[in-house]
């Protein structure tokens, strides 16, 4: 880590918390105020993949308080397709060269990076420097450098920056949240997750080219990195993990990763996710009981049970078109984001210390 503070250094100086996130959260509020005669936020989609395209445009079409109005893409054979379809004008397509002309467009208003791992931190700092509030997928970026960097050009032109988790938004996850802040069924002392789908990826794909973020950490297990981060409202001390793959286009990446993450009070987390397997389950353990979320990271159907015998049913709502109305909102209002950069810059702080276990043979690793 030349040229950057250790990873416990970092820990140190925003608290060992998550309440250092709220506080962190509250440094570089917009001053881009939004008028209030302006109904909607205008976005636009930088990259028209298949999560862009299938979900998040649709999704944008059932919002309250944003709209899509613009489109930033590679490949120009899309474009007629998409104005077609979603009534983009000419003078709000962009290309990759072109992007930082955004600048000069009051139609657009938020900025969302919808591309692989590997280029999140470039087009959130063109976005961030054309003046526009920006919304990045998930996981932030490549490594807690690219992390910061955005949240520096955010800070620095006064945008708010916001992090795709679309789970934080999501009704039982935040009721799970709540059970831990509460200790509803006690103080909790383990979580156990998992996240992964047997995939098979073919050699064009991000997902198997380690430059882009390919593998099933970055991709996946971001998922169970969060949300054991937030169901036990602390942030982890040390971690290990294996990564291995079993079949050949995944020689590059980790197509398994196994890890563990160690809390203090001895609360731990064991973690799973994967591209060759298909997981999705959030189970809490506590003093007095117990509670789950199971399926808990689909983009629908999220649904759980607790050990007193109640049920979280499944939420029918749009989940990422909830989460773009709170991004939206808190833009409009000028009030912290549910997910700001830091939320998004821990998590890749743990996913660098699970490389670093892998590499090591799995041992522990001291954040």
């Amino acid at each position: 880590m030349s040229n950057r503070i250790s990873r416990r250094e970092f820990i140190r100086r925003t608290g060992s918390t998550l309440a250092g996130i709220s506080l962190a959260s509250s440094l570089g509020f917009p001053s881009i105020l939004i008028p209030k005669k302006k109904d909607k936020l205008g976005v636009a989609l930088v990259g028209l993949g298949q999560y862009a395209g299938r979900v998040l445009a649709p999704a944008l079409q059932h919002t309250r308080h944003c709209e899509l109005r613009g489109i930033v893409t590679g490949t120009p054979s899309k474009i007629s397709d998409w104005q077609q379809r979603y009534g983009v004008p000419d003078a709000n397509v962009y290309n990759y060269q072109t992007m930082h002309e955004v600048a000069n467009n009051d139609d657009i208003d938020v900025i969302y990076i919808v591309l692989p791992p590997g280029l999140h931190a470039e087009y959130s700092i063109i976005a961030a420097e054309a003046g526009k509030h920006v919304w990045c997928e998930k996981p932030m970026a490549m490594d807690v450098d690219e992390c910061q960097a955005i949240i520096d050009a955010a800070k620095k032109n006064r945008v708010q920056l916001t992090i795709g988790y679309r789970m934080q938004h999501e009704p039982n996850t935040q009721t799970i949240i709540r059970y831990g802040r509460e200790k509803t069924y006690g103080a909790v002392t383990e979580v156990r997750s998992g996240a992964g789908f047997r995939g098979n990826h073919q050699p064009d794909s991000w997902r198997v080219k380690p430059e882009l973020g390919g593998g099933a950490l970055y991709d996946m297990g971001v998922y169970p990195i969060n949300a054991a981060r937030h169901a036990i409202g602390l942030e982890p001390v040390a971690v290990r993990g294996v990564m291995r793959s079993e079949r050949d286009n995944y020689a590059d990446v980790d197509e398994f990763t196994d890890f563990e993450m160690r809390f203090t009070n001895g609360i731990t987390a064991v973690c799973e996710t994967s591209f060759g397997k298909s997981t999705n389950y959030l189970d809490i353990t506590c003093t007095d009981g117990w509670y789950n979320l199971r399926p808990f990271q689909s983009y629908g159907g999220v649904q759980g049970e607790t050990s007193d015998g109640t049920v979280l049913p499944p939420d029918p709502d749009n989940q990422q078109g909830r989460q773009m109305d709170n991004d939206a909102l808190a833009i409009r209002e000028n009030t912290a984001p549910i997910v700001p950069g830091i939320d998004g810059l821990r998590d890749i702080l743990i996913l660098e210390g699970i490389f670093e276990s892998s590499r090591k043979g799995g041992e522990w690793v001291e954040l």
